[in-house]
């Protein structure tokens, strides 16, 4: 008496290989997709960080009257820079100031933007936003 064996016919294994080939391209761009969000999120990180530190700093003391507009970050922070805007505010005598951090990430330069009301007669701080948005214009 013979003894059955298992074994996969050639069909199923075709069909196998057939499956693989479809799910091994896109759990790769799976990973790919998930390691660039986690670049742009870790940078992300920092670069607000960056940005809330220059914020305080330019509002202590007054010291955003006389600042400059635009700097980097030194040797520890290589790759991010930074911009400041003063605006006027529409509602009263106040006025927007805002600080954006430029970073990149796989390529593309993004930022990140804190701003904050403050008033050119006292060096108090009054209300503070976050936005992070790809740079509009790319520049080095």
């Amino acid at each position: 008496m013979k003894t059955p064996t298992a074994a996969f016919t050639f069909v199923e294994v075709l069909a196998a290989l057939f499956f693989l080939a479809i799910l091994i391209p896109a759990i790769a761009e799976g990973i790919t997709l998930s390691s660039r969000l986690s670049a742009l999120t870790e940078r992300g990180a920092i670069a607000t960080e960056l940005a809330q530190n220059k914020l305080d700093e330019l509002t202590i003391d007054n010291a955003w009257t006389s600042a400059e507009a635009s700097g980097d970050f030194g040797d520890d922070f290589a790759g991010y820079r930074w911009e400041v805007t003063q605006t006027a505010w529409d509602m009263d005598a106040m006025t927007v100031l805002a600080v954006k951090v430029y970073f990149t990430v796989q390529g593309i330069e993004r930022s990140v933007t804190l701003s904050t009301l403050v008033n050119p007669a006292t060096a108090g701080t009054n209300a503070t936003s976050t936005s992070t948005a790809p740079a509009s214009s790319p520049t080095k």
